[in-house]
């Protein structure tokens, strides 16, 4: 059991109302610089650029990571995987 508090021990809450940067968010997040800025691109993650940098409020990381979203990310991935396999039969 000490190894799972030590594992979560840095984690922080996300406030909803506040404001993050981009280096906050990877750190929140835990992930790269690449695939952060892979999700602002793709729109997956809505931000604002405010004097060249982007800033990410509190409630749109709180969505990302919300079950609801993940289910409607699953159901996309399936309907193209479902079109590819028919594309690839008729093949």
């Amino acid at each position: 059991m000490r190894m799972a508090t030590k594992k979560y021990e840095n984690l922080q809450e996300i406030r909803a109302k506040a404001v993050y940067t981009t280096a906050e968010t990877r750190k929140i997040l835990r992930l790269s610089e690449s695939t952060v800025k892979r999700l602002l691109k793709r729109g997956l993650i809505r931000a604002n650029k405010i004097g060249g940098q982007y800033r990410i409020l509190g409630h749109e990381l709180l969505r990302l990571l919300s079950p609801k979203l993940e289910r409607q990310a699953v159901k996309s991935y399936q309907k193209i995987k479902r079109g590819v396999a028919r594309k690839i039969q008729k093949w």
